[in-house]
């Protein structure tokens, strides 16, 4: 997946910035299993240094963030912590060339969708021990630790979070007088009425069939309780017939297919293509993160502003709250060819632990992972469909190759145009999909 940042939300406006932040890259390393050790502390690392590489920008607020990280480090072990910023375009070099030479970093944040295929490169070190044996750590729920657990072991921590809700046009939900769907029926039918209401060449509910295809229509999948694929035996088993998967999916394809609120001219539009006619005002309702906020006003020269558009969580099919969606986030980790492994393990669980993870999150426009921190947060109107998904959230497979299928051979996205254009039929194009996802995550 591509990577993607995500402001830090300062206003009640900005706050809606809150949404998917990750993926970094794949590399390669060595192998040394740090461990938990309770003398890590005071002088036991007394002039050691360790290097930590953030990626990004060195604004303000990260930097007063990283001083007081790294101060409270050293009073703990008495051990330095140097920063190198790596800008995010830069940082599959900054790994791959660290991992060829061995002059990387001790400990490096990433995105969390990344991790198999650093696994998979022998660049992270288990860490399983130590996170379970962390009172703090285990505070973070499981739901949170797909992307980080490869065959039950773990190689990082997650750090800050974000997923994907449904921005709206409330102006058109107001004058229609349409309530804010709780239902798979409730969302169609408010589609419905848009296109009738609006015009037919307004999208509804647009239908995504581009490089993030799947960010949409995974809620509809994992909330019918299917999934794409899971490990089991060793290899990766697809699931995509399952009955799970293919009552999701034929409702995403229905919307277009059968209902019509999304023009069938438009099946390779991505979220970026979206935006941008939501802001011509000619979309009423897609999936998407906040950060589309900003673009959606300047493009539309303030016709449509933050009072036009709100956010609501998709919902369940059965109204039982929200449909599960794709978590994103960041982690921090330890890299496999750290001089101390146990010194780097440390900064990982300061730096994750609740005290400056929550801050990690908050500050860097992120959703915080622990409980009551995430709960806070969703007392503010505007982050609430947000925390409220994120509750729930689920990851894609953890394959190295998962990049592969979701988006250079689009799988899921050619099947369900085949659908859509009444080429294939639903059990025919899952059913080939499934092969051929099968065939790509286990090469």
């Amino acid at each position: 997946m591509k990577i993607a940042k995500i402001a830090a939300a300062t206003t009640a406006t900005a706050a809606l910035a809150l949404g998917l932040a990750a993926c970094g890259s794949d590399d390669s390393g060595s192998t040394t299993a740090p461990t938990a050790s309770a003398a890590a502390s005071g002088p036991k690392f007394a002039g050691q240094t360790l290097t930590v590489w953030r990626l990004g920008a060195p604004t303000d607020v990260f930097t007063k963030y990283m001083d007081d990280l790294n101060a409270e480090f050293k009073e703990k072990t008495g051990a330095e912590a140097k920063v190198q910023w790596i800008p995010w375009p830069d940082a599959q070099k900054k790994w791959t060339t660290a991992l060829a030479g061995g002059e990387g970093p001790d400990v490096t944040e990433f995105g969390n969708d990344q991790v198999a295929a650093w696994v998979a490169q022998d660049a992270l070190a288990d860490i399983t021990d130590a996170v379970k044996n962390d009172s703090e750590l285990q505070q973070i729920p499981q739901n949170l630790w797909s992307y980080e657990t490869i065959d039950d072991k773990v190689y990082a921590v997650p750090w800050g979070g974000g997923t994907r809700a449904v921005l709206y046009r409330k102006d058109w939900f107001d004058k229609l007088g349409i309530e804010v769907p709780k239902t798979w029926d409730d969302l169609r039918a408010a589609a419905k009425k848009i296109v009738d209401e609006q015009g037919k060449d307004v999208d509804g509910f647009a239908f995504n069939g581009g490089s993030d295809a799947n960010m949409s229509l995974s809620p509809f999948v994992w909330s019918a309780g299917g999934d794409f694929a899971r490990f089991e035996g060793g290899k990766w088993v697809g699931q995509l017939t399952q009955p799970g998967f293919k009552e999701g999916f034929q409702f995403y394809t229905d919307l277009v297919a059968k209902d019509g609120v999304s023009g069938k001219g438009r099946l390779t539009q991505n979220s970026v293509d979206i935006a941008q006619r939501f802001a011509a005002g000619k979309v009423g309702m897609y999936v998407t993160g906040g950060w589309d906020i900003a673009a959606i006003k300047e493009q539309s020269k303030g016709k449509v502003d933050e009072s036009k558009m709100g956010f609501f969580s998709l919902p369940a099919k059965d109204g039982s709250g929200p449909a599960p969606a794709f978590q994103g986030g960041n982690d921090i980790a330890v890299w496999k060819d750290a001089k101390n492994p146990e010194l780097a393990l440390e900064y990982v669980k300061l730096a994750a632990g609740k005290e400056f993870g929550v801050r990690y999150a908050k500050e860097g426009g992120l959703l915080p992972l622990y409980p009551d921190a995430l709960a806070e947060m969703g007392s503010d109107p505007a982050q609430k469909p947000f925390t409220d998904t994120f509750k729930v959230a689920k990851g894609f497979p953890a394959s190295p190759n998962w990049a592969e299928a979701n988006d250079t051979k689009a799988v899921l996205q050619n099947a369900a145009r085949e659908v859509i254009e009444g080429k294939k039929s639903v059990d025919q194009a899952l059913t080939d999909a499934n092969t051929e996802l099968e065939t790509i995550l286990n090469q």
